[in-house]
């Protein structure tokens, strides 16, 4: 039988896509509607200004990362013990749960700030178990040479639901607030039933489950320390995201700076998501091979000044197509650290690499909500953006001389060729 041209010519892989796109989609346009609902509490139930309320925005990102922080190496482990698909699937199915009990406390109109912060909790957590395992699927389904196409296609995925989700959602909440709840719960059994659906996954290892969870957590970290370059990418997008993310005073922007309401919000989410998706779409047909070390360094550059124009922005259009172009910025981040992740990581600590990825970005995206409340509550919304994009861009200067590896990769193979 020949081989696949596309990943899209193989079926598991198409159910995983589909798991992926529906996960992402029931994800994104919830965390959305909860930190709108939660800030519009703040300031209309509790009285609260718009600064107070910029912080509780924060607390909410913080809330949401504990739990991230404290299971991630968790769920990197039952990803290499345990079967993959059940692990992401069950997860999805517990993420079900959490939207039908916002769907009903919201119906209710049980409208409180502990109520809101209890079930982004709930939500951070089960989300932990979902990512590590569904990331460390993909490279056992698709042949090592596609995997650049796959990734590409699997920011497509990503980024078809953030940018349908947030839109979508802002338009149900507006028509009746506990729709983009219930419309969660459904997306989330989709994604459940179609992870679980693929059926060629090898199964793990017959030693996984001989050594010790915490031997494994540890093997995990130490490996990333190992590889200088990859750990020179995720901290550098941990740290550029954390101090110059706006994702969490968007509710800001939308209800006292723009004024556009949860439909603009749910738009300048989606403008993001528009602008990595169109340079996912040409990188999974033209994935990158040269120069990977400095295009993810320009691109992280670009996204805080990106970042510092958005702030600086007092028209709705203007905004919106800043935030294209910090997605489309971000996103090639994204692509070279991911394909790293993949191809050079090998399989047996897959899921604990995985996991460790993913705490980066939580850390970077609810810890930047946090840092982006505080500063909120110092410097105003504008204030807290335009440092936050200044600050992004500086980290980048530095991690180029700290990790001159960065600057002198080439390619994704496992030794990288050095400029003279």
């Amino acid at each position: 039988m020949a081989e696949p041209t596309s990943p899209l010519r193989i079926p598991d892989y198409r159910r995983f896509w589909l798991a992926r796109f529906f996960a992402v989609l029931a994800t994104t346009g919830t965390v959305v509607i909860i930190g709108y609902q939660l800030y519009d509490v703040a300031r209309t139930e509790y009285g609260m200004s718009i600064q107070e309320a910029a912080l509780q925005l924060g607390l909410l990102g913080f809330a949401q990362f504990l739990p991230v922080f404290l299971l991630t190496p968790v769920a990197g482990v039952l990803a290499d013990r345990f079967d993959r698909r059940r692990v992401a699937g069950i997860a999805s199915l517990l993420d079900m749960g959490v939207a039908l009990g916002l769907g009903l406390t919201t119906a209710l109109e049980v409208r409180s700030l502990p109520v809101l912060y209890f079930f982004a909790v709930l939500h951070g957590t089960v989300r932990v178990f979902i990512s590590p395992s569904m990331a460390a699927i993909a490279p056992n389904i698709v042949p090592a040479r596609l995997i650049p196409r796959a990734i590409g296609f699997n920011s497509i995925a990503m980024q078809a639901g953030t940018i349908i989700g947030p839109a979508a959602y802002g338009f149900m909440f507006a028509a009746d607030h506990a729709l983009p709840y219930w419309s969660s719960a459904v997306f989330t059994l989709g994604a459940s039933v179609a992870i679980q659906s693929i059926r060629n996954l090898p199964p793990p290892r017959p030693d996984a489950r001989k050594a010790h969870p915490i031997r494994q957590i540890v093997e995990g970290f130490h490996f990333v320390s190992r590889e200088r370059f990859l750990l020179g990418c995720l901290t550098l997008d941990l740290f550029a995201v954390l101090l110059g993310g706006a994702t969490a005073l968007m509710p800001v922007f939308a209800r006292d700076i723009l004024h556009v309401g949860p439909e603009g919000l749910g738009q300048m989410r989606a403008a993001t998501a528009a602008g990595a998706a169109v340079v996912a779409l040409w990188l999974s047909f033209r994935p990158l091979r040269s120069n990977v070390g400095v295009k993810m360094l320009v691109a992280v550059a670009g996204y805080g000044a990106m970042t510092v124009a958005f702030g600086l922005s007092k028209h709705f259009v203007l905004s919106l197509a800043l935030l294209a172009l910090l997605g489309a910025a971000d996103m090639i981040s994204v692509f070279i650290r991911s394909s790293l992740v993949q191809l050079r990581t090998p399989d047996e600590v897959r899921g604990r690499v995985s996991a460790i990825s993913g705490l980066a970005i939580s850390a970077s995206n609810e810890l930047g909500e946090l840092q982006s409340g505080f500063a909120a509550a110092l410097l105003g919304a504008t204030g807290a953006v335009v440092f936050g994009g200044s600050a992004a861009i500086v980290i980048t200067l530095a991690w180029a001389w700290l990790f001159p590896e960065i600057r002198r990769a080439r390619t994704f193979e496992p030794r990288w060729e050095q400029t003279p």
